[in-house]
């Protein structure tokens, strides 16, 4: 297979997670949707083939590119997902208590905030069509960049990517949190007027999940673990920093991921302190992705490509 350095990078940590996976899943004896997982492999491990194809055969390097990297992102979210879940139940308490007071401190109530959006459906309606578009603004990002030829910019957008997942999921394994939705109620009329991407049972269910660990593994009924540091505002974080450079593009880039800060609040049932977790740590993961993509440009003379051993240059 012909990689790129950090394209390989990226599939050989897909690999580790996949072997880690099929091993945690056999030994801790949990049910699995085989259909559902070998559908989204196929999609990602089909996208992935098609891009080898096509640079294989040298007709086109940027469509190559575009399909590889979407090809590892999907295999990614879903060998990541899993791998989550094998850290389940959890093993340490939770600082969900800890965050809910520093919020306090802030003046931030999430029960309360999502009752003041609960007067004005049509914001909140807005705030859960923002909310889902996290991964499909990642998914054209990518290709975009693939399709510009700015491979640079696309392995620094996969790095920085897996790097922050991987982070989050580690932290998260120590510092456990389930949002405050699992922690306080809201009014059935609340729940009447505006859709809610996560709910207080949603938060329940965390909790419940949490202590008891997961007995059957499916990606239609996966629920988002990840708290504190939150990555829907890492990925938005993302999004705006790697968009491509066109002057509508990153117009609507921004407008739709300032507006994704209240919507992971309302509607990802977020602390205050999860949003500038993610922050944080997207601040301090890209700028280490780059140092560490310019690691794999330095060692190999460029931006050259790995096939079965050999060493050949990388197209411009």
């Amino acid at each position: 297979m012909y990689f790129l350095r950090a394209e390989r990078f990226v599939f050989l940590i897909i690999c580790a997670l996949f072997a880690v996976d099929l091993v945690l899943v056999a030994v801790k004896g949990i049910g699995a949707d085989i259909a559902g997982y070998c559908l989204s492999l196929a999609i990602g491990g089909g996208l992935l083939c098609l891009g080898q194809i096509y640079r294989w055969r040298k007709r086109e390097e940027r469509m190559a590119a575009a399909l590889i990297s979407a090809g590892l992102f999907i295999l990614f979210s879903t060998c990541g997902s899993i791998f989550n879940y094998m850290f389940l139940p959890i093993q340490y308490p939770t600082i969900d208590h800890a965050l809910i007071h520093i919020d306090s401190v802030f003046g931030y109530e999430w029960r309360r905030a999502v009752e003041l959006v609960a007067h004005f459906p049509f914001i909140g309606t807005v705030l859960f069509i923002v909310y889902a578009t996290s991964l499909p603004q990642l998914l054209l990002t990518i290709i975009i960049l693939g399709f510009q030829g700015n491979y640079r910019r696309l392995h620094h957008f996969l790095l920085t990517g897996v790097l922050g997942a991987l982070t989050a999921i580690m932290f998260w394994i120590f510092f456990p949190t389930f949002g405050p939705s699992a922690y306080q109620d809201l009014p059935r009329w609340v729940l009447e007027a505006i859709p809610l991407a996560v709910t207080p049972d949603y938060g329940k269910e965390l909790i419940q999940l949490g202590g008891e660990g997961p007995t059957y593994l499916s990606p239609a009924s996966a629920l988002g673990l990840i708290g504190f540091p939150s990555f829907h505002i890492f990925m938005a974080a993302m999004s705006v920093w790697f968009v491509p450079r066109y002057r509508l593009l990153i117009a609507v880039s921004i407008t739709v991921n300032l507006i994704m800060i209240p919507a992971v609040l309302i509607q990802g049932g977020h602390h205050l302190c999860d949003v500038f977790g993610g922050a944080l740590a997207f601040a301090l993961i890209c700028p280490f992705a780059r140092w560490l993509l310019d690691r794999m440009e330095a060692n190999g003379h460029g931006s050259g490509r790995l096939s079965l051993g050999v060493e050949t240059q990388a197209p411009n």
